[in-house]
């Protein structure tokens, strides 16, 4: 296992908005402008709604979950920049996203980020993502 220096998740705040529309952008959805912009409004304002960024010496991950029903703590974006991929940081995220939240809520992933999750969550020791 690679061993990095400090690492933590961070809340989004305004002024990272441009770090956070470019690590969007990474996800398969993510290359239309327009929707990107609609997203982090949507993660500024929706209470429910919670966006973390990945950083070590600079940003270079985002994971976003949304609160549903006061139940559920749903990863709806998942997403590394390329050139920081195959590290682990996608998986610990997820992990660190299930340390904040499962005592309160139970963690799941939608329908696009499903199979990442899934994958995060079998191996602890395999650091393909």
């Amino acid at each position: 296992m690679m061993l990095r220096g400090v690492f933590m998740l961070i809340r989004y705040k305004k002024n990272m908005e441009k770090i956070a529309m470019g690590l969007l952008s990474f996800m398969p959805d993510g290359k239309d402008v327009k929707k990107l912009q609609q997203t982090i409004k949507e993660y500024e304002t929706n209470t429910d709604w919670h966006l973390y960024l990945w950083k070590e010496e600079s940003v270079i991950g985002a994971i976003g979950i949304k609160i549903e029903n006061d139940i559920n703590a749903v990863i709806q974006h998942v997403s590394v920049n390329p050139s920081h991929r195959n590290q682990g940081i996608g998986k610990e995220m997820v992990k660190e996203i299930k340390r904040i939240y499962d005592e309160k809520y139970a963690v799941c992933a939608n329908e696009d980020v499903q199979k990442f999750y899934t994958k995060s969550l079998e191996s602890h020791t395999d650091n393909d993502m």
